[in-house]
Order: C-alpha cells, then sequence, then structure tokens
C-alpha cells in the first residue's frame, strides 16, 4: 500500500517538504492510508508526522506542523493505493467484455469500487461491498455514491449480473439509506429484458426512495461487433426506443409533480434512436447525470448558443460519431466551410455510434484525401488527462499525418463556437 506521488503543486506544502515526483506516502502518523479519501482524513490534523519513500529506496520521516485544512498539494497516480476493487460479476452487457482483444490493460479492468464511485461518480452494483466496506462508507459518510440498478426486481437483477447477491439489491439500497448516504442510480435496458412492465417496477421503487435517490438515468445497451457472450441481448431500433420515451415520460411528469425536478432521465442515444427533438435545457435539471451521457447533447447546444456566428474562408473538418454529426450539421447550417465528417465506428462496430468511443485509427481512414485547415475532434474519444484515443493512436500522430492542418479537441459547445469565432 503506497502512494506514488506524480506532481507536487507550486507554492503547496508538498513543495515546502521537497517532496518530489516519485517520491512515496507509506505512513501518516503511524497509520497506513488506503486511499485518497484516508489520506485526506488522516492529514487533516495540525501535526503531521510522514513516513516517505524516495525513488531510490531510502525511507525518511518528515515531520511538520499545518493549518487543519490545508492541503498537502500533491497528485497521485492512483485515487487508490491498494488497488482497484475488481468486479466478480459477470453482468450480461458488460462493455469490459466487448472490447477487442489485445487492447491496454487498463481497458480490461472492470472495477467496481465504491472508493471511485464516491470520488469520480463511477457507477457500482454493490454485489462487491464487504461489511468493512459498508462500515467504511457509514464512518466518513461517502455520500453520493453511483448505483447500477438495473432492475429492481432481485431474480431478475440476479440474473442479469449472473451472480446471487444481485437479488440483495433493496436490502443494500436500506443500508446505504440507514446510514444516511444519498446515491444516484442507472439503468442499462436492454430490449425485451428488463424493460416494459419491469421497467415500470424498477422506476416505481426507485420513486419510493426519494429523497435518499437523487436521480435515475435509463441508458439503452450497446453492443460492440467484439463481443463474445452467448447471452442474447436485443438493442432498441427506433420504434422501441419511441416507446421508452413515451414509457418514461409519464414518470418524469409524475416525478416534476412530486419531486419538483424530472429525476429520470433518459439517454441521449434513445432521442437519436428515435428521431425526436431532445427535451428543454429545463428538463435536465442540474444535469446531475451528465458524465453518463446523460443531457450532454442539449447542454452542448445550450453552450453553442443561438447567436449568428462569423467564421473565416478556412476550411474546418469537424470529426463526430454518427449520431452526434446531425446536431453538428444543425449548428452550422449556413457555414459551407466547416464540414462535418461523421465517422463509422468500423473498429467496434457500426451501432456504436457515439463519439466518445471513436478510434484514432477510424478517425484516420475518415479524414483521408482532403484538405482542409483545420481539424476539430471531440475530446471525449481521448484518454482523461492525455491525448490519446482507445487505440494508442495519439493527436500527435493525426498532426504528423494531416500536416499542415491544425488539430484541436473540443470539449463542449463553448470552446466549439470560440475557435470557430477566433479562426484567421
Amino acid at each position: 500500500m503506497e502512494g506514488l506521488i506524480t506532481k507536487i503543486e507550486a507554492g503547496s506544502i508538498a513543495e515546502e517538504l521537497e517532496l518530489i515526483a516519485g517520491d512515496k506516502i507509506l505512513q501518516v502518523n503511524g497509520k497506513t492510508p488506503t486511499d485518497i479519501i484516508d489520506l485526506s482524513f488522516l492529514l487533516a490534523e495540525e501535526e503531521i508526522e510522514l513516513l516517505v519513500e524516495h525513488a531510490d529506496g531510502e525511507r525518511e520521516i518528515i515531520a511538520f506542523e499545518k493549518d487543519v485544512d490545508e492541503e498537502l498539494g500533491a497528485e497521485f497516480e492512483s485515487a487508490v493505493f491498494d488497488g482497484v476493487r475488481r468486479c466478480k460479476n459477470h453482468c450480461v452487457f458488460c462493455f469490459v467484455d466487448m472490447i477487442a482483444p489485445n487492447m491496454r490493460k487498463t481497458l480490461s479492468i472492470k472495477d467496481d469500487d465504491y472508493r471511485l464511485s464516491f470520488l469520480f461518480g463511477n457507477f457500482i452494483t454493490l454485489t462487491n461491498l464487504t461489511a468493512r466496506d459498508f462500515r467504511r462508507i457509514k464512518n466518513f459518510h461517502l455520500s453520493p455514491l453511483f448505483v447500477s440498478v438495473h432492475s429492481m426486481n432481485p431474480d431478475l437483477r440476479a440474473k442479469i449480473l449472473r451472480t446471487p447477491l444481485g437479488a440483495k439489491i433493496q436490502t443494500q439500497l436500506d443500508e446505504l439509506e440507514r446510514a444516511g448516504v444519498e446515491y444516484h442510480t442507472q439503468v442499462v435496458l436492454c430490449k425485451d429484458l428488463n424493460d416494459g412492465a419491469e421497467l415500470e417496477y424498477t422506476i416505481a421503487e426507485i420513486f419510493k426512495r426519494v429523497p435518499h435517490a437523487l436521480s435515475l438515468a435509463i441508458v439503452p445497451v450497446g453492443v460492440t461487433r467484439h463481443r463474445r457472450d452467448k447471452f442474447p441481448l436485443k438493442q432498441f431500433d427506433k420504434d422501441s426506443a419511441a416507446k421508452v420515451i413515451a414509457q418514461v415520460e409519464k414518470f418524469q411528469r409524475q416525478a416534476r409533480k412530486e419531486f419538483g425536478r424530472t429525476f429520470v432521465y433518459l439517454g441521449d442515444e434513445f432521442y437519436f434512436l428515435a428521431e425526436k427533438n431532445f427535451p428543454p435545457v429545463e428538463h435536465y435539471d442540474d444535469f446531475p447525470q451528465i458524465e453518463n451521457g446523460i443531457g450532454m447533447t442539449r447542454n452542448f447546444i445550450e453552450e453553442f448558443g443561438a447567436d449568428e456566428i462569423k467564421i473565416a474562408d478556412a476550411t474546418i473538418d469537424v470529426v463526430s460519431g454518427t449520431s452526434f454529426a446531425k446536431i453538428l450539421a444543425r449548428l452550422t447550417a449556413d457555414k459551407p466551410n466547416v464540414r462535418i465528417v461523421p465517422v463509422e465506428n468500423k473498429f467496434f462496430g457500426a451501432r456504436v455510434n457515439v463519439s466518445g468511443l471513436l478510434t484514432g485509427g477510424d478517425i484516420i481512414a475518415a479524414l483521408r484525401g482532403g484538405e482542409r485547415d483545420l481539424i476539430l475532434i471531440p475530446a471525449t474519444a481521448l484518454k482523461a488527462g492525455e491525448e490519446k484515443f482507445l487505440d494508442d493512436v495519439t493527436v500527435d500522430d493525426l498532426r504528423k499525418i494531416f500536416a499542415p492542418a491544425k488539430v484541436l479537441p473540443i470539449r463542449d459547445g463553448f470552446e466549439f463556437r470560440k475557435i470557430l469565432e477566433s479562426i484567421d
């Protein structure tokens, strides 16, 4: 168990202590932190004694005093020092089991770690929690968490997760609530499995858990061409997606009446599939699950704005997944020098049409043979903190291939508009 430092903030306590990247924090006041949650609580004291191991293996005890609310100012290789808690389930729609072989190992890690749920909004099933984990959640009041429900029918949930522990969802949520923990929930919806009457039951059961339950996201199952699981999964089409929207809308109206907010939100893919307009921005309240793809399209449209923009004569290629390309085309309809490039996802399969799962190889293939001054790519397709796609192609690779054109990632509607307006 060790916290490996990767970066030191300028002017921080860590810098004053002459800590550097490569140092490891082994203990704080004689106690071994297992993650940055532990570390944060241990560093809340005014008098601190660190046991540090330097890159050369030498160990040193560093004692210092600090204000109670003063942070160390160091970034770590991982938020968890004792290893990510692995998921032991075999969910019928597990995306990790649908990635291509021989991809980097980190993409094959199935995490079900409550700490990453609290820190970063990762969804967990609760089936891999121990009694000690529940106590720690309670003692540290780790709230809110993000819970993958999928179904509130115990037998069906056990079938979907392929573990009898999946049937304990009701009692596990009860335990979180007794600890005062709030939680967001999600359902990965599969046609003819947990939709229809089963979905109605799930939504109704989650409604009963307000105010501890903060939101419910419903996203359609995705299937890549690399899926090897024999369990029959059915995906939604235009008609079936429209039925889901109509079914959920009645619960949304009920929620707005009872809770004052929409509460249950549909993934953007449902509206793309059904070819229906996206709800207004008010529908998404404060976008509680935007990182889960809930409302990202509407938010992008709102950020881009409706005001007229002027663009120079530069030729601009805007790369996008095939679904979102339609939105970008609408936003730039009167700008003939802005070319939207829908990229078919040949790496994962054509049914995977979101921008976040585009690979560098597919983008390169889609852009071959043309000339342009600027290429805009979706930042959601890049590894967090790096300019690298899922297939390990880098943004620099694109820059070399398509020089002298500039290649820039865009993160949101604000940035998209700003780049278009600033081109000279």
